[in-house]
């Protein structure tokens, strides 16, 4: 995998799930990296294995992708502690489980969904992904450098029927992450889209799905080679492209998005 030691990397979301599997393929690698999670305690807990895990270093921040005050503080304290923030992984998000928990099974109508539920995912999965890139950017445009990955799924999960809010969550962060990078062409900052290229055995998944179903879901440690690959220099110069983690398994490189 990529070289990444002693890049500074602040994970959203990286307690668990994809955040945890590109947290510890990046620590593995020699990079710096802050995993931040609402609760401080099982962010420093996660923290702590990461690091024993080495050789790279791992703190944890609490952070509320939802309250640009614990934003700003997170990010603050993880520039802190790494000595300035080098790439930032947009990962911390919500899925349909927290909607619909038969969502695989028994999709609903999106009239079904209330109102506060919709708020509350596009709070998470949309406006933390805006909050954090807010806070970060302008350290990197200063310093002429700077990642910024936003964590994605396959377009066609923003267009799957049952799939509201979530699917409309993931369109509008990936319609955010064009308009990012085109902000800042020529800044020395890039902003590229991640995505596994299927779903994934996480926490997302509800727990009465079928082994059969189960047999099928990625391994979440597939997102590490590509993280690598984007936190390295070898992606240098590389912006408002897609990175498909299945297809990069195979060799293939990112495309525009």
């Amino acid at each position: 995998m990529s070289e990444v030691r002693g890049v500074r990397v602040l994970v959203s979301g990286g307690t668990s799930g994809l955040g945890l599997a590109m947290s510890t393929a990046l620590v593995a690698g020699g990079a710096h990296v802050v995993v931040t999670g609402r609760d401080h305690e099982r962010a420093a807990e996660v923290a702590a294995r990461l690091e024993r895990s080495g050789p790279g270093r791992a703190a944890g921040v609490a952070m509320d992708v939802r309250d640009e005050r614990s934003v700003d503080r997170g990010v603050a304290a993880a520039s802190a502690v790494l000595g300035g923030i080098d790439v930032l992984v947009n990962n911390a998000g919500i899925g349909m489980r927290t909607v619909n928990h038969r969502f695989m099974t028994d999709p609903q109508a999106f009239w079904a969904v209330t109102p506060a539920q919709f708020r509350d995912l596009f709070d998470i999965n949309v406006t933390g992904y805006f909050l954090l890139a807010r806070s970060v950017a302008p350290a990197m445009v200063r310093s002429a450098r700077g990642k910024i990955v936003n964590v994605s799924v396959s377009e066609s999960t923003t267009r799957r029927a049952g799939f509201v809010p979530y699917g409309p969550s993931r369109a509008a962060t990936d319609a955010l992450s064009h308009v990012m990078a085109a902000d800042l062409a020529g800044t020395g900052v890039t902003v590229n889209l991640l995505a596994p290229g299927g779903a994934t055995a996480t926490g997302m998944i509800p727990d009465e799905v079928g082994q059969d179903v189960r047999a099928r879901l990625l391994d979440p440690a597939i997102m590490g080679p590509p993280i690598r690959w984007l936190a390295s220099a070898e992606s240098d110069g590389v912006t408002d492209c897609r990175v498909v983690a299945t297809e990069f398994a195979d060799g293939a490189r990112p495309t525009r998005a």
